[in-house]
């Protein structure tokens, strides 16, 4: 990464840390994706079930693979081959797990975390339920403000999960949002994090690399 940029980088990297600590969050970050995979991995404690949400982040940093090596059981509603019925059951155990991983799909500079989901049970499970949620998001998920992040889950990362997930709604064909009506619609849901939720331990961990969408 040219050196400026790297700069510029960090500089966004540490306002948004410092935001996200005075609104009652713990949070850090790192310079790359090796450091965060052992960063969030130390702070799962062994024995501990293990809720994924639907996160391209959390794959790409390679967790999943750690964590099924050290022994935990993990809740993965993406894994190959299940039933509906056992993709619901496994949403559904994401919300009692001992420590949730997910993603954000916008953090603002001024400390909030902007999510929306098709079915909820990211939404939720980053709110209340598990003992402890652990937040991986990218440099490219910042953004200055809530307006911003709004802006950019409809326009940046609903379509590219569009597109992703071979869903047939508007902007996965047009890579543009459309505000749908589509029965395929997966902008329903809408959270903004606005301090950290009084009963839930949330830790958010910042990348200095893109990650996701």
């Amino acid at each position: 990464m040219d050196i400026n940029k790297n700069w510029f980088n960090e500089q966004r990297l540490q306002r948004t840390v410092d935001a996200l600590v005075k609104h009652g969050f713990q949070a850090s970050w790192v310079p790359a994706v090796e450091d965060a995979r052992q960063r969030v991995f130390a702070m799962i404690p062994e024995g501990a079930s293990v809720g994924v949400g639907g996160s391209s982040t959390i794959r790409q940093i390679g967790l999943i693979e750690d964590l099924l090596a050290r022994g935990h059981k993990v809740f993965d509603h993406w894994k190959p081959d299940l039933s509906q019925a056992e993709q619901l059951a496994t949403r559904k155990a994401q919300m009692s797990a001992d420590v949730f991983l997910a993603s954000s799909n916008a953090v603002t500079e001024e400390g909030e975390l902007i999510n929306i989901d098709g079915v909820g049970n990211r939404v939720n499970s980053m709110v209340f339920g598990p003992g402890k949620v652990i937040i991986v998001a990218g440099v490219n998920k910042l953004v200055p403000d809530i307006r911003e992040g709004l802006w950019r889950v409809k326009h940046v990362a609903a379509p590219a999960n569009a597109k992703r997930l071979g869903l047939k709604v508007p902007c996965g064909i047009t890579g543009k949002c459309n505000e749908c009506d589509s029965p395929g619609r997966q902008c329903r849901v809408t959270t903004i994090i606005e301090r950290k939720p009084s009963l839930t331990d949330l830790n958010v961990v910042l990348v200095n690399e893109e990650l996701g969408f």
